[in-house]
């Protein structure tokens, strides 16, 4: 009876123990389960806050691109005008380059010709004054003047008084001259007459501007027609008493402004061509 009573209070000891010990061990995995989720949640919290802040970092990342590249773009930009503005002073200085080149070349060129011009006007005075020597100062004077070569006859070298009809020493005096004349192509040749303020009315001629016109043209007569001197090269003009070269208030004075300038002046065509 009582190993009965004994293995009643046996089993009902095991039988109370079981339950406990499945609470515990359910209570046990409650929390772990627990301590898992708050762990979970910690680390979703956590990655969720590493999340945003890369997400802020690329974004300022993004942006710091975006600047960059905006910035590159503007120094690609600047550096491109920047070019294009030094090709278009590299074009510009090169034509200002060529033009002052150009320039030296027409002014050297224009030196060589006035040089030229000045040797050519020089030869020719002496050419003058070498077919003239025989001729006193008071009948001719030969002078170089603005690039031009003045022949001055006085009217007692080439006229009588109140004539206009070349005597023989006029002749004799304008052969010489022409045939320097006739061996210079390049030049024209002005003949002006001129006179002194004495008036004078005659059948002939009604004022000093008639008789310096008809001498100016009695001499080129006497050049081409009688010595050959190409007319194309002659221009004849009369002056009157215009043009003094002394004071008509003497005697001496007056004889002086009486005369016939031969005027020899080289052609310019090619200065002129220079400076086209």
């Amino acid at each position: 009876m009582k190993r009965i009573i004994f293995l009643l209070c046996v089993l009902v000891a095991v039988s109370s123990c079981v339950p406990k010990k499945k609470f515990l061990v359910s209570e046990n995995g409650r929390l772990a389960a627990l301590g898992r989720e708050r762990t979970l949640t910690k680390n979703l919290n956590d990655l969720k806050a590493e999340t945003a802040k890369q997400k802020k970092q690329i974004e300022g990342l993004l942006n710091d691109t975006t600047r960059m590249g905006q910035a590159i773009r503007e120094y690609r930009n600047s550096l491109y005008s920047n070019m294009s503005e030094q090709e278009k002073l590299n074009m510009l200085l090169k034509e200002k380059m060529d033009k002052l080149a150009e320039r030296e070349a027409t002014i050297n060129q224009l030196q060589a010709e006035i040089k030229a011009q000045n040797d050519k006007v020089s030869a020719l005075l002496q050419s003058v004054k070498d077919a003239l020597l025989g001729f006193s100062s008071d009948e001719l004077t030969v002078t170089q003047k603005d690039g031009k070569v003045y022949v001055a006859m006085s009217d007692k070298l080439l006229f009588e008084s109140g004539s206009a009809q070349v005597n023989k020493q006029g002749k004799e005096a304008l052969g010489k001259l022409a045939e320097v004349l006739k061996k210079q192509n390049d030049i024209d040749v002005f003949i002006e007459g001129h006179t002194d303020t004495k008036p004078i009315k005659t059948v002939q001629f009604k004022d000093n501007w008639d008789l310096s016109v008809v001498r100016a043209t009695s001499v080129v007569r006497i050049l081409t027609k009688d010595y050959g001197v190409n007319p194309l090269q002659i221009v004849p003009s009369g002056r009157g008493e215009f043009m003094p070269v002394d004071d008509n208030e003497t005697a001496d004075g007056r004889a002086r402004n009486r005369r016939t300038e031969i005027i020899m002046a080289p052609r310019l065509d090619k200065l002129m061509d220079i400076l086209k």
